[in-house]
């Protein structure tokens, strides 16, 4: 055989085969701000909370025409770190199993867990559409009890962040366990990982949205910052 069939790789080559950027971190960290956005936005869509309005569905209906801003604020963002959540899903995968055994299921448990808060993220600003054009416009037919349902809907379903504790977890043990990250990111990941999980599979699930974004946001900023892999596959 030809020796000039088997040419060496070249070390620029090898270079981009072995390293890695972190710009799928650095969309994390966008990713954690459209969600704490998002997460604020949703809390300000209140109409079946205000105690001027609720029990009262039409004046549900025209407190929610008053909050049209916000509910574009919230139903933008959401979308926005519904996106971005894929690529650091996929980039915190490969990220961890460069770095854990071969066989180690927790790089697919933690993307799999930010899949999760991806898919609550387009579910729960998936009415958005239908809704916000109806409570601005009042020549449009609109039932007000499906306006109630909506609100409770923007202000449950987008919070469902239970993916974030298990992702949270899974990067503490690879962290903890088996040096796949920065210690602190485990710890970080065990305190506001673990929390978010269990506030996720108690009966006050929504509240998993208010420790899941940090845990997220805290996490990417680490990683874009402060990671101090050794080896990447590309």
């Amino acid at each position: 055989m030809s020796t000039s069939t088997l040419s060496p790789t070249r070390p620029a080559e090898a270079a981009t085969v072995t390293r890695t950027g972190r710009a799928w971190a650095a969309t994390g960290v966008a990713a954690g701000l459209s969600a704490v956005v998002g997460i604020a936005a949703s809390m300000q869509i209140d109409a079946v909370y205000d105690p001027a309005s609720e029990g009262d569905p039409e004046a549900i209906v025209a407190r929610l025409g008053e909050l049209v801003p916000q509910i574009l604020v919230f139903h933008t963002a959401t979308m926005l770190f519904t996106v971005l959540l894929v690529v650091f899903a996929a980039g915190l995968r490969r990220r961890l199993a460069d770095q854990l055994p071969t066989r180690s299921i927790l790089p697919d448990v933690a993307a799999g867990g930010l899949g999760l808060v991806s898919v609550a993220g387009l579910l729960g600003s998936g009415l958005t559409t239908e809704f916000v054009f109806a409570v601005a416009d009042p020549s449009i037919p609109l039932v007000p009890e499906t306006a109630v349902l909506f609100n409770h809907w923007v202000g449950t379903i987008p919070w469902i962040w239970v993916g974030a504790g298990v992702a949270g977890v899974a990067v503490a043990i690879a962290s903890l366990r088996h040096g796949g990250a920065a210690r602190w990111l485990g710890w970080v990941g065990l305190v506001l990982g673990g929390l978010t999980l269990l506030l996720g599979v108690s009966p006050l699930q929504y509240m998993a949205g208010m420790t899941g974004p940090i845990w997220l946001l805290v996490t990417a900023v680490g990683l874009t910052l402060g990671d101090r892999a050794t080896r990447s596959r590309g």
